[in-house]
């Protein structure tokens, strides 16, 4: 049997204390409520202006609508390669990919036309001589999120099995078209099913946008503890790499926290950036 090291016996020990006191941290500096919770979490990474997210019983989801759209694409993109490619890290078709950066563009083009509007309803005279391609709204916002968050969750999928796995093979993930359709069809049928803001959908995508939001985190920061601490495809099982996740989990937890502190000191509210 290989002799553990070191750091990473250590590392064994400090990590699961630094996530309990992180933890701790965070749930006291978070509103109280469990939707207030999920709501802490948005504010670290969303502007969450209320005019620009749904609504559930007339309170604003944790995240707006393009980031709601965003990280619940992302959530379902990871859930559905997990299904239907386990352990595979290979580059998808060149189709596939151009669809992908397809639904990038959508999302820059939509933000950006968005971002102008929102300063020129914010202060008149400004920037009035660039036009807006449209007029913007959530729906628009809903659905090119979607689009990003599926092509975030393809990158990060491929990267997780490439950094964590001693197994992974190289099939292409998104290989068969029918597999495509039926991602993008799922989230069709999710952003159709979020857009007449029933409470009954709404308040479990509020967990998930959320929770989207530490499993991003959680797994860059996992990647990058396993670079650092020099353990790249070193394991079989995902219980072997409890460590890693765990430490990913801390520090995106981290970054969280650090973020509605700051934001909190330069705003004073825990409601949306106040427009000028």
């Amino acid at each position: 049997m290989q002799k553990q090291p070191l750091a990473h016996k250590i590392a064994s020990w400090l990590v699961p204390v630094a996530a309990a006191a992180l933890i701790f941290a965070f749930l006291q500096i978070a509103p109280p409520g469990i939707l207030e919770k999920a709501d802490a979490i948005g504010y670290a990474v969303c502007h969450r202006l209320e005019e620009r997210s749904f609504s559930i019983d007339g309170r604003q989801m944790p995240l707006c609508a393009r980031c709601s759209g965003m990280y619940l694409g992302a959530v379902l993109g990871m859930a559905f390669l997990a299904v239907r490619y386990p352990r595979q890290a290979g580059t998808p078709p060149k189709w596939a990919l151009a669809a992908l950066v397809l639904f990038g563009l959508a999302f820059a083009v939509d933000g950006s036309n968005s971002y102008l509007y929102l300063i020129k309803s914010s202060r008149p005279g400004a920037l009035d001589f660039l036009p807006n391609l449209y007029i913007p709204n959530n729906t628009l916002r809903l659905f090119t999120g979607t689009g990003m968050g599926l092509a975030i969750s393809t990158a990060l999928y491929i990267s997780f099995n490439q950094t964590f796995w001693q197994n992974w093979n190289d099939k292409p993930v998104l290989g068969r078209g029918k597999d495509f359709a039926a991602l993008v069809a799922l989230a069709v049928l999710m952003n159709l099913l979020l857009l007449p803001e029933w409470s009954l959908v709404l308040y479990p995508a509020a967990f998930l946008s959320a929770g989207g939001v530490l499993l991003l985190l959680s797994l860059v920061y996992a990647m990058l503890w396993l670079m650092l601490m020099r353990q790249e495809n070193s394991f079989l099982h995902l219980g072997e790499a409890w460590v890693a996740l765990l430490a990913g989990l801390t520090v995106a937890l981290l970054q969280i926290t650090v973020i509605d502190l700051f934001r909190l000191w330069l705003t004073g509210t825990w409601g949306g950036f106040p427009l000028p």
